[in-house]
């Protein structure tokens, strides 16, 4: 088989856009049974944000699996190395070294302390108004930025898929996209999302492991092989460190940058720690996390390998000049090995990858917005949960407006460069103020609110005035010219000033915390007594 030789051609025509289209709308019929009869036990709070807390360990792993390998996962990673070899693997590395930050430090005492948001640990023993409000800023701070990375995915596999070159044809499919996901988490809750993640993990850690198996096969399963030719037809810098980061001191700052935001966000993703609880106790948390490992690792394995059979089956200038760019790789690699019907397979989980992960954010922002501005904020607690995840619902929908205008405004960007940015936010202004909260008895409610809009207004100042927004051809706005940080990932600055921020905002305090709610939360986070419990039904 020679590269792009089964009769690709036109980057911008590959498959049968028929068939693409028959196999997604089979995947949204099934889904949508699913989503329906799970929107029957839909009877309460717990259930609409929690699912009732009735998954089970492996359930809810595989379900953060699905959660966590977003369309960066598949279609931005597989791109970064088919074009940048050794550099690009390190996304991959990073993502999943970040698992175990939130296993050991996060997952299980997060159960133990919470109810159905991040913002209920944060405030379990801090000023609940200010602290809940903080939280929730934070939390949809990062829920936008993971969506705006989705939808620029759907919006470039999708132009990929039919054709679709220009770009009011891209926006018509972002704007389908926000609307299923609407649909979705308006019907099914947690649980109707739960089940589609758990559906879509399956079928995307299915569909890598057979395409893996294909360009393994094609080698004589010898990976040196592969490398050898992805290496001969890519150049041979794709196995060697610094292709992306490494020609300067900037670049290699730049790196520092993204492995920090990367190892740390994850255990600061609102999306994700919502996941932990679904289950009914901590045990079953730590399970989630660990079944989560194994998937998830096992997938990034597959990222190498696909990555580099791209590499060596695909010019670079057809991946590069493709509707979607860089996020063109793996469909286009499904092409080559199987023909249309792959591409299709592939092509359909990949979607149905990114409406899974917009249906998880979607959830996690409304349950934020509804459950600590609304509830906690504005109604000091004086609402029924029926009214309560009415404005849940209600707020489903202007995200999923904010998040289909926002995805058409980034069209053509790198998905993992963008879910990047939202670690490096997670990392900034979420886990910091976690971390204290769970293990530092001294933490104070001001130390909490310097700490999150600390780190989090840093973080997105530094990416405004970024290479990322305008200053180079490949800004979003390359026309402009703001740039004054010279990093594309604010995250070497911003995550150690919100650690910072927390300190000096806690020791500067006046106004001590009440030790006997510290003590309760640290023998609650420990011990899981008084934790919320599987509701009956």
């Amino acid at each position: 088989m020679t590269a792009a030789g089964t009769g690709s051609g036109d980057a911008a025509n590959v498959g049968e856009p028929w068939l693409n289209i028959a196999i997604f709308g089979g995947f949204v019929a099934i889904t949508l049974v699913i989503v329906l009869r799970a929107s029957r036990n839909n009877r309460s709070a717990a259930d609409y944000y929690a699912a009732g807390r009735s998954f089970t360990g492996g359930q809810n792993g595989t379900a953060i699996a699905g959660d966590y390998l977003s369309a960066a996962s598949f279609l931005g990673i597989v791109g970064a190395i088919a074009i940048n070899g050794y550099d690009g693997f390190l996304y991959s590395v990073g993502f999943l070294v970040a698992w175990l930050v939130a296993l050991l430090l996060v997952a299980e005492l997060l159960r133990n302390t919470g109810k159905f948001t991040m913002a209920d640990v944060l405030s379990f023993r801090l000023a609940q108004r200010p602290v809940r409000m903080a939280a929730a800023t934070g939390t949809l701070a990062v829920c936008f930025f993971y969506l705006l990375a989705q939808m620029a995915g759907a919006g470039g596999l999708v132009s990929l898929l039919l054709g679709i070159n220009d770009r009011l044809g891209q926006s018509l499919v972002i704007s389908i996209v926000g609307a299923l996901m609407i649909v979705y988490v308006l019907i099914g809750g947690m649980k109707g999302t739960t089940w589609v993640q758990i559906i879509k993990a399956c079928l995307l850690i299915a569909g890598a492991g057979v395409m893996t198996v294909w360009v393994l096969a094609l080698n004589g399963f010898n990976l040196s092989e592969l490398f050898a030719r992805a290496a001969e037809a890519g150049g041979a810098e794709l196995l060697a460190p610094g292709n992306q980061y490494g020609v300067s001191e900037a670049s290699r700052l730049d790196f520092v940058s993204l492995a920090l935001a990367l190892v740390l966000g994850t255990a600061g993703l609102p999306h994700v720690l919502m996941r932990f609880y679904t289950v009914p106790t901590a045990k079953e948390a730590r399970r989630s996390v660990v079944w989560a490992i194994w998937l998830i690792g096992v997938f990034y394995l597959f990222t190498l390998v696909l990555g580099y059979g791209a590499a060596w089956l695909i010019p670079r200038e057809q991946i590069l000049s493709s509707p979607g760019g860089v996020n063109s790789a793996a469909p286009i690699l499904a092409f080559e090995l199987g023909g249309p019907v792959l591409l299709g397979i592939i092509a359909a989980v990949a979607f149905a990858t990114i409406l899974a992960v917009v249906a998880g954010l979607t959830i996690t922002a409304a349950a934020s917005f509804a459950h600590d501005v609304y509830a906690n904020v504005i109604r000091r607690g004086r609402v029924d949960p029926d009214g309560e995840v009415r404005v849940a619902r209600i707020t489903v929908v202007v995200i999923g407006v904010l998040a289909i205008v926002g995805g058409i405004g980034v069209q053509g960007q790198n998905v993992a460069f963008l879910v990047a940015l939202a670690f490096a936010v997670a990392a900034s202004a979420n886990l910091p103020t976690i971390l204290y909260s769970l293990y530092w008895r001294r933490f104070t409610t001001r130390g909490a609110l310097w700490s999150m809009y600390g780190g989090l207004g840093s973080a997105l100042v530094l990416i405004v005035f970024s290479p990322v927004v305008s200053g180079a051809e490949t800004s979003m706005f390359p026309d402009a010219d703001v740039a004054w940080f010279p990093l594309s990932n604010p995250g070497i600055v911003s995550i150690p000033l919100g650690f910072l921020l927390g300190i000096l905002g806690s020791l500067s305090s006046r106004r001590a915390e009440d030790p006997a709610l510290a003590a309760e939360m640290q023998v609650r986070s420990l011990t899981g007594h008084g934790a919320e419990k599987a509701s009956d039904h």
